[in-house]
């Protein structure tokens, strides 16, 4: 049987278009994706200044760091039961890594690759969880055994305190005038240090029971939290002590990662669907980013100009995602 010509440029149309919808199911607009090695687990991410990323490969013991211009990545080891959690990079160009495995903060060189490790004092199992700094440059970290701590670069001295309700500490962040709060997943809590005594400020959200999670605040200083526990978001302003909650698009959500970039939009990880959903407070509209791949597991996000990044610590991919319209 003879195909007419007409039949088959329709038929090499419909392909290309076959082949267009699959790659727009395959890969959301304006996203983009590179493997780790297997096995990485990679846990939490965060884009340095020079242009690379860095990601805690948590089951591999390990610091990796990816070049996105060339897709290199390279894993610089921790040490022998290292499992890294969370990792920054501080005012020195350096990365931070909270390891719960050596039970340690581990400083490591942009340049040499070489780790440096503070070991908490003698105590037990602080379970480390993220890191941040404030403005005198201290690292402040979360444990979530039931510690919080602070480490001074520029002394190696470090301090822990106790958290006012037990086990929990989770997410950190610092707001941009300073100050600094963390969410209690265990506790369902936020709270307030005071940087200066190391004393903590115990914040009860409306809801009893969300499992706040990971915590970042906004360019007004105001603190969005994912509540894992009962599928929401939401905002607390320090000035006004109102909590502002939005849940999240779908059947039964689980917000676990959030972020707000240079726009104040919020970018959250749910892992019911697997997606990135972005919230924009202006218009009060959600746009969900689904990875292309089952169950990716982001737990933490970050960003730098014009982008957000992504670990998927269940499929051993980083993702990144243009901010812009």
């Amino acid at each position: 049987m003879r195909v007419s010509g007409t039949a088959r440029s329709a038929w090499r149309l419909g392909l290309a278009m076959a082949v267009l919808c699959l790659l727009a199911a395959a890969a959301p607009a304006g996203w983009r994706d590179w493997a780790v090695p297997s096995g990485s687990h990679p846990h939490d991410v965060w884009p340095a200044p020079d242009g690379s990323v860095w990601y805690t490969a948590q089951r591999r013991g390990a610091l990796g760091r990816l070049d996105p211009a060339s897709g290199k990545v390279e894993e610089i080891p921790l040490g022998q039961g290292s499992a890294p959690h969370g990792v920054i990079v501080g005012p020195d160009g350096a990365a931070w890594v909270t390891d719960g495995g050596l039970n340690a903060i581990v400083r490591v060189d942009p340049a040499s690759h070489k780790p440096e490790v503070f070991r908490l004092p003698a105590g037990g199992w602080a379970n480390l969880n993220t890191a941040t700094f404030d403005h005198a440059g201290r690292l402040w970290f979360t444990g979530q055994s039931g510690i919080y701590g602070r480490l001074d670069p520029r002394t190696g001295q470090m301090r822990l305190w106790r958290a006012p309700k037990g086990p929990g500490p989770y997410g950190i962040t610092t707001t941009p005038d300073g100050r600094v709060f963390y969410a209690s997943l265990a506790g369902s809590y936020i709270a307030e240090i005071d940087t200066a005594t190391g004393a903590a400020r115990v914040i009860e959200p409306p809801i009893a029971n969300q499992g706040a999670r990971r915590i970042w605040a906004d360019s007004k200083g105001g603190l969005w939290v994912s509540f894992w526990n009962a599928g929401r978001i939401a905002r607390y302003d320090p000035a006004s002590a109102q909590w502002q909650v939005i849940r999240l698009p779908g059947n039964d959500p689980q917000p676990y990662a959030i972020f707000v970039d240079a726009h104040d939009r919020v970018w959250v990880s749910d892992w019911s669907t697997g997606s990135i959903v972005r919230y924009d407070p202006v218009s009060a509209r959600f746009t969900a980013y689904k990875s292309p791949r089952r169950l990716p597991d982001v737990r933490q996000m970050a960003g730098r100009g014009g982008e957000v990044w992504a670990a998927e610590s269940g499929t051993d991919h980083l993702d990144r995602i243009s901010t812009e319209p």
